[in-house]
């Protein structure tokens, strides 16, 4: 699903679809199989920490949900863009990058919980 890119960031190819959730999500399986492959020797380890991808110029976490399709990313559709749905380059931070990006966003990466 996703391939070494550059230093921060793998890359894939996700159908990118609006939906009526309130944080972008992956299928549950494709979440946990994407945490395990990529992340399982690094920081990120924790199956129910968000993913961090980036679509255009904007990063988001990216739950699992069991009601998504695999190899959809689902936006919240106040989120997503016009000219969704789509086929399209979607980067996934590496775990150093995640991480920074998570801590930056508020989430306790110690607790697996976000902060208020």
């Amino acid at each position: 699903m996703f391939e070494q890119f550059s230093s921060g960031y793998y890359l894939g190819r996700l159908y990118v679809e609006p939906y009526d959730g309130d944080v972008p999500a992956i299928q549950r399986e494709d979440h946990t199989h994407v945490n395990e492959r990529l992340y399982a020797e690094e920081e990120l380890v924790r199956l129910d920490i968000p993913l961090v991808m980036k679509l255009d110029q904007e990063h988001f976490p990216v739950v699992g949900n069991e009601n998504i399709p695999s190899g959809t990313l689902a936006l919240p559709e106040d989120f997503a863009g016009s000219d969704l749905p789509d086929d399209k380059h979607v980067l996934l931070a590496k775990p150093d990058r995640a991480t920074e990006l998570l801590r930056y966003a508020g989430y306790d990466l110690d607790n697996g919980a976000a902060l208020a």
